[in-house]
């Protein structure tokens, strides 16, 4: 059975525009595996803690050695990591707020990127250990950063795709709705074109 981890990260509720399209990708990939199953998880309606030293110290401890408080403290980043895990695709929505992924996200990259689940060290560096899944992330941006003079403000693809690529997820592709707070017939035409990329990715 396929399964997809479906993302939301946006803020806003009403008027996301990366909720729209992360939707849309998901109801089609439904209606293309009948039998397959979505794992849905929002970053804004629960929120996840930002690392502190307790969490810190719970990721370098060896589970054997792990206190109970530090198993406590370590269950929801592991239920987010085996989420992870258990995806053959994994859909994120994904606004720009000043130039990068939201706060939120970035709180789920924190509880995901773990040495010995989703990486390990080798003696030629880290090594991804999540191959063979496929992400689409949809990036909203109400500018234009793709190219141009605001291309070097672009730290919401950039980062995206490397951190993905580190725990080994290299099939990505981006669907990139931008300009969406230049007007009207800007934001439709890109939400269109975005649509069509969705459609060609499922």
């Amino acid at each position: 059975m396929s399964t997809l981890l479906h993302i939301d990260s946006s803020a806003r509720f009403t008027g996301s525009i990366t909720r729209q399209l992360s939707a849309a990708y998901a109801e089609q990939w439904q209606a293309k595996h009948a039998d397959g199953k979505i794992i849905r998880r929002d970053l804004a309606s629960v929120a996840l803690p930002h690392i502190d030293e307790a969490l810190l110290g719970a990721y370098f401890t060896p589970a054997e050695q792990r206190s109970a408080e530090q198993q406590n403290i370590i269950t929801l980043s592991d239920k987010l990591v085996d989420e992870l895990i258990a995806a053959d695709t994994i859909v994120i929505g994904i606004p720009m707020y000043n130039f990068a992924p939201p706060s939120a996200f970035k709180a789920w990259i924190d509880h995901i990127c773990r040495a010995g689940r989703t990486f390990k060290y080798t003696e030629t560096g880290p090594v991804g250990l999540l191959t063979g899944k496929r992400a689409v992330v949809i990036l909203s941006r109400g500018g234009v950063y793709s190219e141009g003079p605001a291309q070097v403000f672009d730290f919401q693809s950039t980062y995206i795709k490397s951190v993905l690529g580190f725990i080994g997820i290299t099939d990505v592709e981006l669907v990139i709705a931008e300009g969406v707070a230049m007007g009207e017939e800007k934001t439709k035409l890109a939400i269109s074109q975005a649509q069509e990329k969705i459609s060609a990715a499922v």
